[in-house]
């Protein structure tokens, strides 16, 4: 019987000094924002995350899912996969709200927490999770709506 050998193997193709920084929800929205489709933006759920090095610097931006009118299934084991093979340190989340909504529900918090919680164990924190429109964002971590001792 004959087996592959698992090999790990890395291109980078952006060179550091041309990635930008996301050093805040206003950095990570822009970017979210530039790469949604905006034709759908209030009609189809979908959730991207953008994929980060140990500097905050982006790596990639991925689309994670899409769903109906109301709602996407967001796989923890998708998200982290992407973010392993691309040896990110760190990941930001966003979902639109079809309805303009900002608010989050009480799903998108739980969401948040078992992301945080998974990145913990894999040691590739979970550094925001935004609810964007075309007109706005919010962030669910950064506006409080998961307590400091949640984290």
């Amino acid at each position: 019987m004959k087996f592959e050998e698992v090999q790990l193997i890395y291109r980078n193709g952006t060179p550091a000094s041309n990635r930008p920084s996301v050093k805040s929800p206003k950095d990570a929205y822009d970017i979210f924002l530039k790469n949604w489709d905006m034709n759908q933006i209030g009609l189809i759920e979908e959730c991207k995350v953008l994929l980060l090095d140990r500097s905050l610097r982006l790596m990639s931006v991925a689309s994670v899912s899409k769903g109906g009118m109301s709602g996407t299934i967001v796989d923890p084991k998708v998200v982290f996969s992407m973010a392993l093979k691309r040896r990110a340190s760190s990941i930001i989340l966003a979902h639109n709200h079809p309805s303009g909504n900002l608010q989050p529900s009480q799903a998108d918090i739980q969401l948040t927490r078992n992301f945080m919680a998974a990145g913990k164990v894999l040691q590739i924190p979970l550094e925001d999770h935004l609810i964007i429109t075309n007109e706005g964002y919010n962030s669910i971590i950064s506006d409080g709506y998961i307590l400091a001792n949640d984290r």
